[in-house]
């Protein structure tokens, strides 16, 4: 048990025999640096029940705790906080209860409802870009940190495949692709279709300027660019289920299928399902009656039908045109009714969106309430912020976009060139430094995402995110790597339960691992990947000091020796099983 559990009953207990109540929750935090204790009970909400002052509640409390003879060994109350100075002998005893758990900290699945998140969505006429990393790298992390909490997770994307945008890159292709083809270029798919895509921009923008000095005005340019009409027309044959045009989709798009799959298997991410706007354009329509009738929407004297919720604080939204079209609200609403069909235990959603549609999903998921969709109380948009580089903002139709594929590629390169001039790759084949750099590289990317908190926007700096010093992926995975050669070089059998008198530093480190499941936690309720990061950091730090303070393989006492490797490899593998959250692989040898 942890310490927190060993200590709520009983300070339950103290409050009432001391003062006639019992508090239904206790505030835990750990202790600041300059006081002494390990960890803080926060006296000012017990303020709400008992009438006196914080520092005679303290005292009570404290009181009843030592002489329990418990955990507790002694107390002091600085202001509305109750510091508890822990004995040795309970750490030793939690150490060795988890010392064999080599997942401690992750809870078997607790929850019968399953979350469902939402992460990559691209469209299939580029590329994935820098912008699609941290998207990917957030869903992913955010669902393997929803496991490890005890949730049943289903990790989905919606891939848009339809649209004027696709129908550009097709058309550019028929102008100026002579058959080309990725087989016969040796370019990726979905490269070879973005380079299409990137033909058409410029053709447009020389068809505008064109019709300007023509005398034509900037927006009658824009819409009457011949190239543009062709475009448009090409769309409304694909709607038609024209087969000329609908078997150059299919081949294109699954050129861009398969360029994604190479780049996700880069990436290290995975997907259990897949929609595709092309299937789901459609849906919602037959809902948008169930909510007229339901009196959720209302119909205007053009047919179209809207939702008024300015009650709310928002505005009229439409999600039927007059026409009888869809709108994009329409397709995510009957996109979200669909899925819970087809995942029938699916309780709640987390969708990984840019923070440009934080309006679109607080609409989404009021509409989804007022529907009667229970699971609708369980949708959460994971909002986050946009990567820049030094240079500025990226543009897709201009080719300016930091390429993902050539972004890891470039992480590998820089992690190589940083490792050899550290020398640190003394005896390492070649196939083994190319591993290595490319678990240093991706590791490097990863942590510098993930580190900031997805609300926050990133400037992302290569170079910053390789340093092998301070807070990032590389000097996390070198200190894993350090504690890795320690249990190789640990010869003799360290595996036997021994008692030894705690120094300071030994304490600390177990106090850091024992934060770790409650940390999962508060990632999972916060949806950021980011506590587990800074955790790791926080628990790397912890470690280093450890390292700098005692003697281990050194110890001439083979009981703290023995206790020094089992907290090393504790540590190792609470590092391992953290990055594994994150998407980050450590390596045993760096």
């Amino acid at each position: 048990m942890t310490v927190q559990e060993i200590l709520m009953p009983l300070i339950q207990e103290a409050v009432f025999q001391s003062f006639g109540v019992k508090p239904e929750k206790i505030e835990f935090q750990t202790t600041r640096k300059d006081f002494e204790g390990d960890l803080t009970v926060v006296l000012f909400p017990l303020l709400k029940l008992i009438k006196g002052n914080p520092a005679q509640i303290g005292v009570a409390i404290g009181d009843f705790l030592v002489q329990k003879e418990g955990p507790v060994i002694r107390y002091n109350v600085v202001a509305g906080f109750l510091n508890l100075v822990i004995s040795d002998s309970y750490y030793l005893t939690f150490f060795n209860s988890i010392r064999s758990q080599v997942k401690f900290g992750f809870m078997s699945q607790t929850d019968p409802k399953a979350v469902m998140v939402e992460y990559s969505s691209p469209n299939t006429n580029k590329p994935l870009h820098l912008g699609h990393i941290r998207n990917n790298l957030l869903g992913y992390s955010v669902a393997e940190i929803l496991k490890a909490s005890g949730k049943n997770v289903y990790k989905t994307q919606i891939i848009n495949d339809r649209g004027i945008h696709i129908c550009k890159s097709m058309l550019a292709w028929q102008k100026w692709g002579n058959g080309q083809t990725p087989e016969s270029t040796g370019l990726k798919g979905d490269k070879l279709v973005g380079n299409f895509y990137v033909e058409f921009d410029k053709a447009y923008k020389l068809e505008i300027q064109q019709l300007i000095a023509e005398g034509k005005s900037v927006e009658d340019a824009k819409k009457m660019a011949p190239i543009l009409l062709e475009a448009q027309e090409m769309l409304r044959k694909w709607e038609a289920g024209d087969p000329e045009v609908v078997t150059l989709w299919k081949t294109m798009n699954q050129w861009v299928y398969d360029g994604f799959a190479t780049t996700y298997s880069q990436l290290g991410v995975d997907f259990d399902s897949y929609y595709y706007e092309s299937n789901t354009y459609l849906l919602g329509k037959e809902v948008v009656q169930m909510g007229l009738e339901k009196g959720v929407f209302e119909r205007d004297p053009d047919g179209s039908v809207w939702i008024d919720l300015t009650a709310e604080g928002l505005d009229r939204k439409i999600v039927l045109r007059s026409d009888g079209t869809a709108v994009y609200m329409t397709q995510d609403i009957g996109t979200a009714i669909q899925r819970v069909s087809d995942f029938p235990d699916v309780g709640g959603m987390v969708y990984t969106v840019g923070n440009e549609q934080d309006y679109h999903f607080k609409v989404l998921f009021l509409i989804l309430k007022k529907l009667g969709f229970e699971w609708a109380a369980n949708l959460f948009h994971l909002s986050y912020g946009m990567v820049e580089l030094p240079s500025g903002k990226m543009k897709s139709r201009e080719g300016t976009v930091v390429d993902a594929d050539d972004l890891m590629n470039e992480m590998t390169q820089t992690a190589g060139t940083i490792a050899e001039e550290l020398g640190k790759l003394d005896g390492f084949s070649d196939a083994d430094k190319a591993a290595l750099f490319k678990t240093i590289g991706l590791g490097a990317l990863k942590y510098y995402i993930l580190k900031v908190d997805p609300k926050k926007q990133i400037l992302f700096n290569p170079e910053e995110s390789v340093d092998f010093n301070g807070n990032t992926g590389p000097f996390i995975q070198y200190t894993h790597a350090r504690i890795c050669s320690i249990l190789r070089r640990a010869t003799f059998d360290y595996q036997k339960t021994v008692t030894v008198e705690l120094h300071e530093k030994e304490k600390e480190l177990i106090k850091m691992i024992a934060m770790f499941p409650s940390v999962i936690q508060d990632a999972a309720r916060n949806h950021s990947p980011a506590l587990i990061a800074n955790y790791t950091y926080e628990l790397v730090k912890e470690y280093n000091s450890f390292y700098q303070s005692v003697s281990i393989l050194g110890e001439t006492d083979i009981e703290k020796k023995i206790f020094r490797v089992q907290l090393s490899e504790k540590v190792a593998q609470t590092i391992k099983n953290a990055f594994g959250l994150l998407g980050i692989e450590v390596p045993e040898r760096m």
